[in-house]
């Protein structure tokens, strides 16, 4: 499959969103996201609305009322089965919670698609498109145990996760960190079940800035020496910034984070956020609205030929302070390709 410039349109949340469109139900494929305010799922809305408008299929975009919310996604989910959708493309807030409103879904004949985050089990889904998010979190570590040099040995570190709900884009990327940094991971599907005397603590964040400030001062007040933050998204990242600029300490803390999106390259720029991996929502929900419009003519599902139990749509390390060993892009060049 093709990588293809895309741009806008978004439809609305669950609450907003009907099925009162004419439509036949071969021509309607669905997008299911975990919120409707977060730049890269509004990102990914804009890449699927495009795609399908050059496709002449309808595309009907739901969203969860938070990040975590999977009750309004079953509830999409159900919707969409109803409506007669040949197709689903999902960002699951649960990753385990949603299966079997995915099977049931699969049965009635819909393909399934998952985007962004992995369903577990993987093969709930037809098909996942994705980011490697455990690559993106290793290629942080490795920049970040990189620039801190001699002093890595003595970090602080800071781990602000999602939730508490261990979703798989949420314990790939904090795990991919850690390795990446050089510390040992004991079970790669958990999070704060390391030893390492360098972590600090986890705290949940919501992938919101608000929820990154809070989780932030969480984490200061149990040690206010920490050194090196990890974030699971850019939103994320600010709030933790405007946590540690409100006690004086922006400028000696080190946050790397993983998304992409221009705001965070703006914040990489601007010495806000050391590095992130940046990820290609545009892509990933092209690239599902193809397989959907495939599926509705011909029955056919994708097909994955790179030896990978997902289709992988990328990852690029955003810098401007390169180290060794680690390929990285500047935040100019990251603003031609960012989102948002």
């Amino acid at each position: 499959m093709k990588n293809h410039s895309l741009k806008i349109a978004i439809a609305g949340s669950l609450l907003a969103a009907g099925f009162a469109a004419p439509a036949s139900a071969a021509d309607i494929a669905c997008l299911v996201t975990k919120t409707n305010t977060n730049p890269f799922f509004v990102k990914m809305k804009e890449g699927a609305e495009a795609k399908a408008k050059e496709l002449g299929m309808e595309l009907r975009s739901f969203a969860g009322k938070t990040d975590g919310d999977s009750e309004t996604q079953v509830a999409a989910i159900e919707n969409c089965v109803s409506a007669g959708a040949k197709g689903i493309l999902l960002t699951a807030s649960d990753s385990t919670a949603i299966v079997p409103s995915v099977e049931a879904a699969r049965k009635a004949g819909l393909l399934v698609i998952a985007l962004d985050t992995p369903l577990e089990p993987l093969d709930a889904a037809d098909a996942t498109f994705a980011t490697d998010n455990f690559k993106a979190g290793v290629l942080i570590g490795e920049w970040a145990k990189a620039a801190m040099g001699d002093s890595a040995k003595d970090a602080k570190i800071a781990l602000l996760d999602l939730s508490v709900a261990g979703i798989s884009v949420d314990y790939q990327r904090d795990n991919g960190f850690l390795q990446g940094f050089g510390i040992d991971i004991k079970d790669p599907k958990k999070m704060g079940d390391e030893d390492d005397p360098r972590i600090v603590g986890n705290d949940v964040t919501s992938g919101s800035e608000e929820g990154g400030r809070k989780a932030m001062e969480n984490l200061l007040q149990k040690d206010p020496s920490i050194n090196l933050v990890y974030t699971i998204n850019e939103p994320a990242a600010a709030g933790a910034y405007e946590a540690l600029k409100s006690v004086g300490r922006e400028k000696d803390v080190l946050i790397v984070s993983v998304d992409g999106g221009c705001p965070g390259v703006e914040n990489i720029k601007d010495g806000v956020i050391g590095a992130t991996s940046m990820q290609f929502p545009l892509l990933m929900a092209s690239m599902g609205v193809e397989a959907i419009a495939e599926f509705a003519k011909s029955g056919k599902k994708p097909e994955n030929s790179e030896g990978l139990d997902f289709f992988n749509t990328g990852v690029k390390l955003i810098t401007d302070k390169p180290v060794d060993g680690v390929e990285s892009t500047s935040s100019e060049e990251g603003m031609k390709l960012c989102w948002g």
